[in-house]
Protein backbone atom coordinates (compact mmCIF):
# COMPACT_ATOMS: atom_id res chain seq x y z
CA UNK A 1 0.00 0.00 0.00
CA UNK A 2 1.44 2.94 -0.78
CA UNK A 3 2.06 6.23 1.74
CA UNK A 4 -0.66 8.12 0.38
CA UNK A 5 -3.16 5.36 0.25
CA UNK A 6 -2.42 4.68 3.85
CA UNK A 7 -2.86 8.00 4.94
CA UNK A 8 -6.16 8.27 3.05
CA UNK A 9 -6.88 5.12 5.21
CA UNK A 10 -5.62 6.89 8.09
CA UNK A 11 -8.12 9.96 7.66
CA UNK A 12 -10.61 7.63 7.19
CA UNK A 13 -10.04 5.84 10.09
CA UNK A 14 -9.65 8.81 12.79
CA UNK A 15 -13.30 9.77 13.03
CA UNK A 16 -13.48 6.19 14.05
CA UNK A 17 -13.23 5.34 18.34
CA UNK A 18 -9.33 4.83 18.94
CA UNK A 19 -7.48 4.20 22.20
CA UNK A 20 -7.33 7.09 24.34
CA UNK A 21 -3.54 6.87 23.54
CA UNK A 22 -3.58 7.45 19.87
CA UNK A 23 -5.43 9.99 20.40
CA UNK A 24 -3.56 12.38 22.87
CA UNK A 25 -0.89 11.29 20.89
CA UNK A 26 -1.85 12.21 17.94
CA UNK A 27 -3.39 15.80 19.43
CA UNK A 28 0.83 16.10 20.68
CA UNK A 29 1.88 15.61 17.42
CA UNK A 30 -0.42 18.24 15.48
CA UNK A 31 0.11 20.48 18.34
CA UNK A 32 4.04 20.49 18.60
CA UNK A 33 4.90 19.33 14.83
CA UNK A 34 7.13 22.69 14.06
CA UNK A 35 9.30 20.94 16.96
CA UNK A 36 11.67 18.42 16.62
CA UNK A 37 9.83 15.58 17.18
CA UNK A 38 10.64 11.56 18.40
CA UNK A 39 8.69 8.41 18.96
CA UNK A 40 10.31 8.70 22.40
CA UNK A 41 9.17 12.28 23.06
CA UNK A 42 5.16 11.72 22.06
CA UNK A 43 5.22 8.23 23.96
CA UNK A 44 6.73 10.20 27.56
CA UNK A 45 3.75 12.86 26.73
CA UNK A 46 1.18 10.04 26.58
CA UNK A 47 2.52 7.67 29.40
CA UNK A 48 3.25 4.70 27.29
CA UNK A 49 6.27 2.94 25.57
CA UNK A 50 7.60 4.17 22.61
CA UNK A 51 7.55 0.36 21.33
CA UNK A 52 4.04 0.02 22.42
CA UNK A 53 3.06 3.79 20.75
CA UNK A 54 4.71 2.11 17.61
CA UNK A 55 3.00 -0.80 17.41
CA UNK A 56 -0.46 0.61 18.47
CA UNK A 57 -0.16 3.61 16.15
CA UNK A 58 0.71 1.78 13.20
CA UNK A 59 -2.53 -1.10 13.86
CA UNK A 60 -4.78 1.78 15.00
CA UNK A 61 -4.11 4.37 12.25
CA UNK A 62 -2.52 2.46 9.21
CA UNK A 63 0.48 4.39 8.99
CA UNK A 64 3.83 4.65 10.96
CA UNK A 65 4.50 7.08 13.68
CA UNK A 66 7.51 9.41 10.78
CA UNK A 67 4.72 8.86 7.91
CA UNK A 68 2.61 10.91 10.60
CA UNK A 69 4.99 13.25 11.76
CA UNK A 70 5.82 14.07 7.87
CA UNK A 71 2.22 14.02 6.62
CA UNK A 72 1.01 16.37 9.33
CA UNK A 73 3.98 18.69 8.52
CA UNK A 74 3.40 18.81 4.78
CA UNK A 75 -0.56 19.62 5.59
CA UNK A 76 0.49 22.44 7.32
CA UNK A 77 3.18 23.74 4.95
CA UNK A 78 0.58 23.41 1.92
CA UNK A 79 -1.40 26.06 4.06
CA UNK A 80 1.61 28.19 4.48
CA UNK A 81 2.54 27.63 0.57
CA UNK A 82 -0.52 28.77 -0.56
CA UNK A 83 -1.62 31.56 2.02
CA UNK A 84 1.79 33.62 3.22
CA UNK A 85 4.63 34.89 1.28
CA UNK A 86 6.98 33.43 3.36
CA UNK A 87 9.95 31.69 1.51
CA UNK A 88 10.09 28.00 1.14
CA UNK A 89 12.91 27.45 3.20
CA UNK A 90 10.95 29.64 6.13
CA UNK A 91 7.72 27.48 5.41
CA UNK A 92 10.00 24.59 6.15
CA UNK A 93 11.70 25.14 9.50
CA UNK A 94 8.47 27.16 10.21
CA UNK A 95 7.22 23.65 10.05
CA UNK A 96 8.97 21.28 11.66
CA UNK A 97 11.52 19.98 8.93
CA UNK A 98 15.33 19.65 9.72
CA UNK A 99 16.50 20.61 6.59
CA UNK A 100 15.54 22.13 3.39
CA UNK A 101 16.76 18.59 1.68
CA UNK A 102 14.01 16.64 3.86
CA UNK A 103 11.61 18.72 3.16
CA UNK A 104 11.90 18.62 -0.50
CA UNK A 105 12.02 14.98 -0.44
CA UNK A 106 8.89 14.43 1.50
CA UNK A 107 6.85 17.07 -0.28
CA UNK A 108 7.80 15.73 -3.54
CA UNK A 109 6.51 12.21 -2.39
CA UNK A 110 3.51 13.25 -1.00
CA UNK A 111 2.43 16.05 -3.75
CA UNK A 112 4.34 14.50 -6.39
CA UNK A 113 5.34 18.26 -6.97
CA UNK A 114 8.06 20.42 -5.81
CA UNK A 115 7.16 23.08 -3.08
CA UNK A 116 7.39 25.78 -5.83
CA UNK A 117 5.56 24.09 -8.16
CA UNK A 118 2.32 23.35 -5.90
CA UNK A 119 2.60 26.93 -5.38
CA UNK A 120 2.97 27.89 -8.69
CA UNK A 121 -0.18 25.76 -9.38
CA UNK A 122 -2.82 26.33 -7.24
CA UNK A 123 -4.04 30.00 -7.81
CA UNK A 124 -3.01 32.81 -5.65
CA UNK A 125 -5.03 33.91 -2.93
CA UNK A 126 -4.47 36.63 -0.38
CA UNK A 127 -1.06 36.05 0.84
CA UNK A 128 -0.19 37.63 4.26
Amino acid sequence: MTTANQFKRFLRNRNRAEPVEIWKARNFIDEHSHDELSLTKVAKAVNISANHLSEKFRQVTGVNFVDCVARTRFDKACALLLNSNLRISEIAFAVGFQSLSQFNRVFKRLSEKSPSAYRAAHPKRKRR
